[in-house]
C-alpha cells in the first residue's frame, strides 16, 4: 500500500512522497553492505547543515523550528513512517536482517539515509534535545528501537492536538472580549519592545499589579499585539524534582514554537519555595513568558522586566460602562458618574452588570439597580476576609454630641461627593496622595463607634465590613502588612466602608524603638495609613487609646471623631429609642434608669435582656426587669448597682 492510498488531503502529497522516498531508500539499504554504507555516512559526520528553507508543512515547520539537518529530518520522517504505515516496519527489519529490529535505529539510519553524522545521535541533538524521538530500551545506543513522540507524530500529520503530558498543567489563555484599555495597551507595549531589542525572548516580563484581572487583561493585549496564543500555567504545579522540571521547561518551550504560544505563569499565594521553583524554571525558557504576580507578592524578586500595573482611571471605567449600557445609559438618569467612582470593577464585572441591567424593566429605577448590582458583584472579593455587617441604624437612633454628629455628616458628605471634587474639579489630577477618607473613631467600649460606622454606610448606600486587626496583626514579620493588602485590594472594587476594630493591635505597639520587633511594629502602623490614605472608599480605625498614637499619624488622618462618655441627658435620650416601637414597655421614667452610668452599648444590652425577662412572665418591660438586666450586665464588667444609681426607681 502506497502513502498516496493512505492520505487523501491535497495537502498531504508531499508528505506521501517523502515517505516514499524514505521507504525506497530503506528497502535499498536492504539490498547493499552494511558497512560500507555505515563507512560512508560516518565520512560526513561534518555534514550536519540545518534545512533552512521556508516550509508550509508540518514536517518542514518542525525542521525549521528545531533546526534539523537534512539527515535528522530523514530520520524523523523514518520514525513517523513506522507509526503511519506498516510497510515501513518490514522494511526496517530487512534492512537491518532481523525480524525483531521492526523499528528504525539509528545504526539503520546511519547506514541507509544520506548525509548522516554522528552528532545527531546525542543527547544534545534536537532530536533528543526537543524529545521528537525516544530513544527504547535496548542495551546498545544503535540498536535500540526509535520512536516518534506522539505530539509531534500528529503535528507533522497535520492534527494540532495537545500534548499529554501538558494536558492537565498548561491552559489555554481564554480571550473574553474585554477591551483594551490604554493602560493594559501601554504595558503591553513594554513588554513586546522588550522582548523585541532583548538577547532572549525567554527574558521574564513580571506583571505586578493588585488584581488579578488587570494583570490577565495586560497578557491579552501581549498576545493580541506578538499574535501569539496564550498558554497559562499556575507556579504551583512546577515539579520541585530537577529532572522533571527541566523536561518539562523542554515541553513547554517545544509547545510555544509549535503553536506560537505565549507561556503565562500565574502565582496565586505563591510561597518561598515555590518562588525558588519558578526562578530555577524560568532560566530554562526560551519562549516569551509573562508571570502574573500580586504586588507585595515573594515574587517581585524574580529577574526580568518588572511591569507595575495601574488600576483603570475612573475616566476609562466610564468609557467601558459607555460601551457596555449603550442606549440604556440615558435610563441611569445622571447616576453614572456615581456608580463609576464608588466601584472600580473590572472589564468582565462591567459586563455581567450591563447584562443584568438590560433585563431590567422601564418601570423600576435602573440607577439604583444598578448601585445595588454593583454592591452585589462587588461584595465577591471581600467574602472570607472581612466580617460584612449589615447596616440597620440610623441618624436618630445615634445619640452623640452636636459636634460629633456634625462631623459624621460632613463624612459623610466628603465620600458623597468625591465624584465631583475628584473627577470633574479635578482634585484627583492635582493631588495624587490624601485622596482617601481617613477616619478614627476614639472612645471606650460601648460609646457608639460601630452604630456611627453603620449609620455612615446606611446613608452612603454602601457596604460595612469590619476587620479585626488583632486577627490581622501576625508576630511574623511582613505578614501583617500582607493582610493587610489582601483587604485593601480586595475592598478597591466596592468602596465599602472598612472598619479596622481594636487598633490598639497595631497602635498599642508604638513605642520606642529597642529592637528589631519595635521598628517593624512601627512600621505596619505606617503600612496602614498609607493603604488608607490612598483607599478610594472610607476607612475607620476604631481605638480606646488615643494617647498612644503619635502626633505624626494624626495629621495623615483626614478626620478625628472622639466618642466621649454620655452623661446623663444623653442616656435619657438612649433609654427613650432603645426598645422597638413593637414592644411593650410600661411606665418607665427615664430619667431613673438614666442614672445608671454606663455607656449606649451596655444600655442596650440591658434593654435586651429586661425584654426577655418580660417576655418570659408574660409582662409588660418595667422597672423590676431593668434592674435585674442592669445587675446581671454589672456583674460581666465587675460593677456593683450603686444606691445612686437606683435610687427612686429600684
Amino acid at each position: 500500500m502506497t502513502p498516496s492510498v493512505l492520505w487523501q488531503d491535497a495537502n498531504q502529497a508531499g508528505l506521501c512522497r517523502e515517505l516514499d522516498r524514505i521507504y525506497n531508500a530503506i528497502v535499498l539499504a536492504a539490498g547493499s553492505a552494511a558497512e560500507n554504507a555505515v563507512a560512508k555516512q560516518r565520512e560526513a559526520v561534518g555534514d550536519a547543515t540545518p534545512v533552512q528553507e521556508n516550509y508550509a508543512d508540518g514536517l518542514d515547520r518542525v525542521s525549521q523550528l528545531f533546526s534539523l539537518s537534512a539527515f535528522e529530518r530523514d530520520l524523523l520522517l523514518l520514525c513517523a513512517g513506522c507509526e503511519l504505515e506498516s510497510r515501513f516496519g518490514s522494511a526496517c527489519a530487512n534492512a537491518q536482517k532481523d525480524a525483531r529490529l521492526a523499528s528504525p535505529t539509528f545504526g539503520l539510519a546511519l547506514a541507509a539515509l544520506p548525509g548522516a553524522h554522528w552528532s545527531a545521535v546525542g543527547p544534545d541533538g534536537p532530536l533528543r534535545y526537543w524529545r521528537l524521538i525516544d530513544v527504547g530500551a535496548g542495551g546498545l545506543l544503535l540498536t535500540s528501537p526509535l520512536h516518534i513522540d506522539e505530539r509531534i507524530l500528529h503535528y507533522i500529520a497535520g492534527l494540532n492536538c495537545r500534548d499529554e503530558r501538558l494536558e492537565s498543567l498548561l491552559q489555554p489563555l481564554v480571550n473574553d472580549g474585554d477591551l483594551a484599555s490604554q493602560a493594559y495597551t501601554a504595558c503591553a507595549e513594554k513588554a513586546v519592545t522588550y522582548w523585541q531589542t532583548s538577547a532572549s525572548a525567554g527574558v521574564p516580563v513580571i506583571l505586578a499589579g493588585s488584581r488579578s484581572a488587570d494583570q490577565r487583561n495586560v497578557t491579552r493585549e501581549i498576545c493580541r499585539l506578538l499574535r501569539w496564543r496564550g498558554l497559562v500555567l499556575r507556579a504551583s504545579d512546577i515539579h520541585a524534582n530537577v529532572s522533571e522540571r527541566r523536561q518539562l521547561a523542554r515541553l513547554c518551550n517545544r509547545e510555544g514554537l509549535l503553536t506560537r504560544a505565549l507561556l503565562c505563569i500565574e502565582t496565586p499565594d505563591i510561597d518561598a519555595q515555590d518562588v525558588t521553583k519558578l526562578a530555577a524554571f524560568l532560566k530554562q525558557i526560551e519562549v516569551p513568558v509573562v508571570v502574573e504576580i500580586q504586588e507585595g507578592s515573594p515574587a517581585e524578586h524574580l529577574k526580568g522586566l518588572r511591569i507595575g500595573i495601574p488600576r483603570l482611571g475612573t475616566q476609562e471605567r466610564k468609557l467601558i460602562w459607555l460601551e457596555t449600557l449603550g442606549a440604556d445609559v440615558s435610563r441611569l438618569n445622571g447616576s453614572l458618574d456615581r456608580v463609576v467612582e464608588c466601584f472600580d470593577l473590572d472589564h468582565s464585572s462591567v459586563r455581567l452588570a450591563g447584562e443584568m441591567l438590560r433585563a431590567v424593566s422601564p418601570e423600576q429605577d435602573l440607577g439604583q439597580v444598578a448601585w445595588e448590582t454593583c454592591r452585589a458583584l462587588s461584595r465577591r472579593a471581600l467574602e472570607g476576609l472581612a466580617q460584612r455587617i449589615e447596616p440597620r441604624a440610623g441618624w436618630n437612633e445615634l445619640v452623640l454630641p452636636c459636634l460629633q454628629t456634625e462631623t459624621l455628616k460632613r463624612i459623610t458628605a466628603h465620600v458623597r461627593q468625591r465624584a465631583l471634587v475628584h473627577g470633574k474639579w479635578g482634585f484627583a489630577d492635582r493631588y495624587s496622595r490624601g485622596l482617601g477618607v481617613t477616619v478614627l473613631f476614639a472612645g471606650s467600649s460601648g460609646t457608639g463607634k460601630t452604630m456611627a460606622a453603620e449609620v455612615i454606610a446606611a446613608e452612603l448606600e454602601l457596604d460595612l465590613y469590619q476587620i479585626d486587626l488583632a486577627g490581622v496583626v501576625s508576630k511574623y514579620i511582613g505578614e501583617t502588612e500582607k493582610n493587610l493588602r489582601r483587604i485593601f485590594d480586595a475592598a478597591e472594587d466596592s468602596g465599602a466602608v472598612l472598619l479596622f476594630d481594636e487598633a490598639d493591635a497595631l497602635f498599642g505597639k508604638r513605642s520606642e524603638v529597642k529592637d528589631s520587633h519595635d521598628r517593624y511594629a512601627n512600621l505596619e502602623i505606617s503600612y496602614l495609613l498609607q493603604r488608607m490614605e490612598s483607599y478610594r472608599g472610607l476607612a475607620i480605625l476604631t481605638t480606646n487609646m488615643k494617647h498612644a498614637l503619635d502626633p505624626a499619624f494624626l495629621r495623615r488622618l483626614r478626620f478625628i471623631v472622639q466618642f466621649p462618655f454620655p452623661d446623663a441627658a444623653d442616656r435619657r435620650r438612649m433609654w427613650e429609642r432603645v426598645f422597638p416601637k413593637q414592644a411593650p414597655v410600661g411606665a418607665l421614667d427615664y430619667g431613673l434608669i438614666a442614672q445608671l452610668n454606663v455607656a449606649g452599648g451596655v444600655i442596650r444590652n440591658i434593654a435586651t435582656h429586661a425584654a426577655f425577662l418580660a417576655a418570659d412572665e408574660g409582662t409588660e418591660i418595667g422597672p423590676s426587669h431593668i434592674f435585674r438586666a442592669a445587675r446581671v450586665e454589672y456583674a460581666k464588667i465587675d460593677r456593683p448597682l450603686t444606691p445612686a444609681e437606683t435610687a427612686g426607681w429600684a
